[in-house]
């Protein structure tokens, strides 16, 4: 009997580790949090372990993207992927209507300045660097992973990879080091897109701050590499509009803006529902209303929540609590190793303190 409940709970543990393990992997994007002390981010996709099912961003959709880390020194560029097969992936995308839009448009752009440099037309130059806005876990990163992968499928990027840095990955801490540090980090993404997270960061110190030479030394690559380099930069709403109406230069290379707005209740329970899916899991029907219960008072805060994020969050818990479940049971079946309940949706009840003294317990 406790051979089989140890069993069980090894099973459970593993799994858990294996979908946290899989989830570290992918940190960097927007969509799942970040490492903020990392120069460079690994933004490929983590390979489960043997046997274990593989678990998708949350939006169901696996890059097909080389990892890109800080050590690589050259990246062979892999063949540009199909068009047609990565707009079936961007619309694959659970929300994000507008963004599809937007990027859709975009390449048809792209597209038709093409086929008019082909015929000798006149054509104004494209700036494909782009301002992404909205809070955490709207899918930002997965965004910009797409966008590189789109480019170089349009023949406008050679590589098409993605390098995300945030503030620590470009400003150094002593005078004439921030230049070198961006220059590198530029290098590196040479070919693709780097993706500044939290990128209003790099202004919002004051004037003396070495952030404003990580943006000079920036803007001077930008220009010196406009064939083969793409900028996305990404954060808070307002905030990000202050970064790019803090230098002139930001103003003129950045007028693409795409917002991400929060999640819906019935987009989140549909993420879970994919979750679920992919993992081997499936959500008891009658738990349906109480997920979208919790759902809809967690994502008030949709900043603290996290929107996507805080669903895989609240995947993950549940899982742990059935693990915890059914290691109290006898025999466990398949069905039940797959099923979710809504107890394990939310932590147990604190149970009364039997040994608390009640009224009638001090009346004389």
């Amino acid at each position: 009997m406790a051979d089989r409940k140890e069993e069980i709970i090894r099973l459970q543990n593993q799994i858990i580790r294996q979908m946290t393990d899989y989830n570290l992997r992918n940190i960097g994007d927007d969509l799942w949090g970040r490492n903020p002390e990392a120069d460079t981010k690994d933004t490929g996709e983590a390979t489960p372990p043997p046997g274990f099912p593989p678990v998708p961003d949350v939006f169901g959709t696996s890059s097909q993207q080389a990892a890109v880390k800080p050590e690589d020194k050259k990246e062979e560029a892999a063949p540009p992927e199909d068009i047609e097969k990565l707009k079936e992936e961007l619309h694959s995308y659970i929300g994000l209507t507008v963004v599809k839009a937007e990027v859709e448009s975009l390449i048809n752009l792209v597209k038709v300045n093409k086929l008019r440099k082909e015929h000798d037309l006149p054509t104004e130059d494209l700036s494909l660097h782009m301002v992404f806005s909205g809070n955490p876990g709207t899918g930002k990163t997965m965004i910009a992973r797409l966008m590189s992968r789109i480019y170089h499928s349009l023949g406008i990027l050679s590589k098409g990879h993605l390098v995300e840095v945030d503030r620590s990955g470009l400003v150094a801490g002593y005078v004439g080091q921030t230049a070198l540090k961006t220059s590198e980090v530029v290098q590196k993404a040479l070919g693709g897109v780097l993706f500044i997270d939290e990128a209003y960061a790099l202004t919002t110190r004051g004037p003396q701050d070495y952030g404003q030479e990580a943006v000079e030394t920036l803007l001077k690559a930008m220009e010196d590499h406009r064939d083969d380099l793409v900028v996305i930069v990404a954060g808070y709403v307002d905030l990000m509009n202050e970064f790019v109406h803090s230098n002139p230069g930001l103003e003129s290379r950045f007028n693409r803006f795409l917002y991400f707005p929060d999640y819906t209740v019935d987009e989140m329970l549909a993420i879970f529902d994919m979750r679920c899916n992919k993992a081997g899991y499936r959500l008891e029907e009658s738990a349906r209303d109480d997920l979208a219960e919790i759902l809809a008072e967690e994502s008030e805060d949709n900043i603290g929540f996290g929107n996507a994020r805080g669903v895989r969050n609240l995947f993950e818990q549940a899982v742990s609590r059935q693990a915890n479940r059914l290691a109290k049971q006898d025999s466990v079946t398949r069905d039940e190793l797959m099923l979710l309940k809504a107890e394990d949706l939310t932590p147990p009840d604190t149970q009364p303190d039997d040994s608390a003294d009640t009224e009638e317990d001090v009346t004389p």
